[in-house]
């Protein structure tokens, strides 16, 4: 068996590294977005057809260890074994897609096709059996670029990650070519033309979409944005300790938020939101009734009622749950992670949403219900020492509210709204979120989507402060996709940051008419404050929403059918190697 000779194997990883680091300045915080352009050239030009498949694929896949490490860090603090996990798993794409680039160039199918299909395909399959990871996409770089991202209200988030991998591939293409003497072929010019021509279309359509915005863009009511800083290791410590120890936790977090949330209905709100499990209570009727009057999740629900009458709207982040029946008494059957609306005459809103999909580790542990042994197994590495898993959701809520609540003018004359919520990770599921875009008839069944957060779990605490991570910016430069596939704004009010108000266009809207939060959007981290203004309300329906995610989903048949055919190639072309070596012996 021959050696590998360490030299050589760090001459094949130089490229990946190139590209890893590229790939990783891209995205926010440091977001220095043109380098995506150019990122996977280096690997690409990796994956040549003289390098060895075995060596080929170790690098590959070491250096994307490296990367998914690196770069999901704020993962590790909540859940070592998960962020392990996910790394080694995330990390396989590399060396698949390696392995296909290099069957691509053996082929010589044109590069400026071959990669955006690969690695289009491999940003849809990416966590595939892990719920899906949906992180980290070339578009997301892009986020600020708002005339490029227009187009994804067709193809998605994909449709950028797809141009811009197009991009890379010509350049690919012309290198290799160059290098072989051949740049000056009409083919060179044909391939330069067709990508030249996407991204001129892509511009023309995006300014296209801007300009046409005024017609069908009008102003919605007035929403109040709160943004606690509260990390989750204090909201654990305190459910660790004594119940007297939680309690005032619980407390003190509510009165923090009560008071900035009496601020915004002074400035006029007609809807005040709460972030994401901020209430450390259960607050849904059919728990309550079970409660003793002096209990935290009593006092907090009368307190929220009183505090919406005659006030505002009240979207509140806490719990809710379900009741079964053990020897005739009373036990929790399910518990959720919920939106609770409270209405202005002090009631609660009939319906409410609970999280459809839970993110595994962080609100549900694997094999919980399919494997004991198993999930036995895995207790023993719960940091937090009990099953701390929740149950999902199913439905897609829908809220009503009117508005204004009060200050009536002869311009400002009470309408109807409707909107529905988005809970944490969900904001980057583009197949969940535009489920609420339009009903069955095709028609625009919401007017915006409101995405509340507990970014806590992704912040540090030295010093009595609060350090933010890089997964609280990008985020945010996540949702702006979600923004600009359905035409739906999006209000944030998320713990730690960044709370914000994203329009149809995709654009984080810096300032507002009202609050305490840094006027700058990106520098809405590791702080409390709440922030009021106007919400954009566009009236266009999308070919995505109806549609969905059509180019991701070619993208990965095309991969799953790479992926089945590269070693198939392999094994017949050894196969015919082998049956020409015996005759030359004979």
């Amino acid at each position: 068996m021959k050696k590998v000779n360490p030299k050589k194997f760090l001459l094949l990883c130089l490229p990946f590294f190139a590209s890893a680091a590229m790939l990783t300045v891209i995205q926010a915080p440091i977001s220095l977005s043109p380098l995506a352009w150019i990122s996977l050239v280096p690997f690409i030009l990796s994956c040549s057809p003289d390098s060895k498949p075995k060596s080929l694929t170790l690098s590959a896949y070491l250096v994307s260890v490296c990367y998914w490490l690196a770069n999901i860090y704020f993962i590790a603090p909540i859940t070592l074994m998960g962020w392990t996990t996910l790394s080694l798993y995330t990390a396989l794409s590399w060396p698949i897609l390696a392995l296909c680039l290099r069957y691509s160039r053996i082929k010589k199918i044109p590069l400026f096709l071959a990669v955006p299909v690969l690695f289009v395909g491999a940003e849809r399959l990416r966590g595939l059996f892990l719920g899906g990871f949906f992180w980290r996409f070339l578009a997301h770089s892009q986020y600020t670029n708002i005339t490029i991202i227009q187009i994804a209200d067709i193809f998605g988030a994909a449709g950028i990650s797809f141009l811009i991998a197009m991009v890379n591939g010509l350049l690919a293409d012309l290198i290799i070519e160059a290098r072989q003497k051949q740049l000056l072929k009409i083919s060179s010019f044909a391939k330069a033309a067709l990508v030249g021509i996407a991204l001129l279309a892509t511009i023309f359509y995006g300014r296209w979409r801007i300009n046409q915005s005024d017609k069908f863009v009008t102003d919605g009511p007035l929403i109040a944005s709160l943004q606690s800083n509260i990390p989750q290791r204090i909201k654990t410590e305190a459910l660790r300790g004594e119940p007297d120890i939680a309690e005032k936790t619980s407390q003190e977090i509510f009165d923090e938020l009560m008071q900035k949330s009496k601020a915004g209905a002074e400035k006029g709100a007609d809807l005040i939101i709460w972030p994401e499990t901020m209430v450390q209570a259960t607050l849904n009727d059919e728990i309550l009734i079970y409660l003793d009057p002096n209990s935290l999740s009593m006092l907090f629900d009368k307190a929220l009622s009183e505090h919406a009458a005659n006030n505002a709207y009240l979207l509140i982040g806490a719990y809710t749950g379900k009741v079964g029946f053990r020897n005739d008494e009373p036990v929790w059957a399910a518990r959720y992670n919920s939106a609770i609306l409270y209405r202005p005459d002090g009631s609660k809103y009939p319906k409410h949403y609970s999280k459809i999909h839970l993110v595994l580790f962080g609100e549900v542990l694997p094999f919980r219900n399919s494997s004991p042994f198993l999930f036995n197994l895995l207790m023993k590495f719960n940091p937090y020492g009990y099953d701390h898993s929740l149950d999902a959701g199913t439905e897609y809520t829908v809220y009503e509210m009117t508005a204004p609540v009060k200050n009536t003018t002869p311009e400002r004359q009470p309408r109807p709204y409707k909107f529905s919520v988005i809970i944490c990770y969900e904001a980057t599921i583009p197949a969940l979120v535009r489920k609420f875009a339009l009903d069955h008839t095709g028609k625009k069944k919401i007017d915006w989507l409101i995405n509340i957060s507990n970014d806590g779990w992704f912040v540090r605490f030295r010093d009595e402060k609060v350090l933010p991570s890089t997964e609280l910016s990008q985020h945010m430069a996540i949702c702006v996709f979600r923004s600009v596939e359905n035409r739906l704004s999006i209000v944030r009010s998320v713990n730690t940051g960044i709370s914000c108000i994203i329009d149809t266009l995709g654009r984080v809207k810096n300032g507002y008419l009202a609050g305490t939060l840094p006027d700058k959007a990106v520098q809405r981290t590791g702080i409390a404050g709440w922030l009021l203004d106007k919400l954009p309300i566009d009236k266009r329906k999308t070919f995505f929403s109806k549609y969905g995610q059509w180019l991701d989903f070619c993208c990965a048949l095309c991969l799953v059918l790479f992926i089945i055919v590269t070693p198939l190639a392999g094994f017949i072309r050894n196969k015919k190697y082998v049956m020409f070596s015996r005759q030359r012996q004979k």
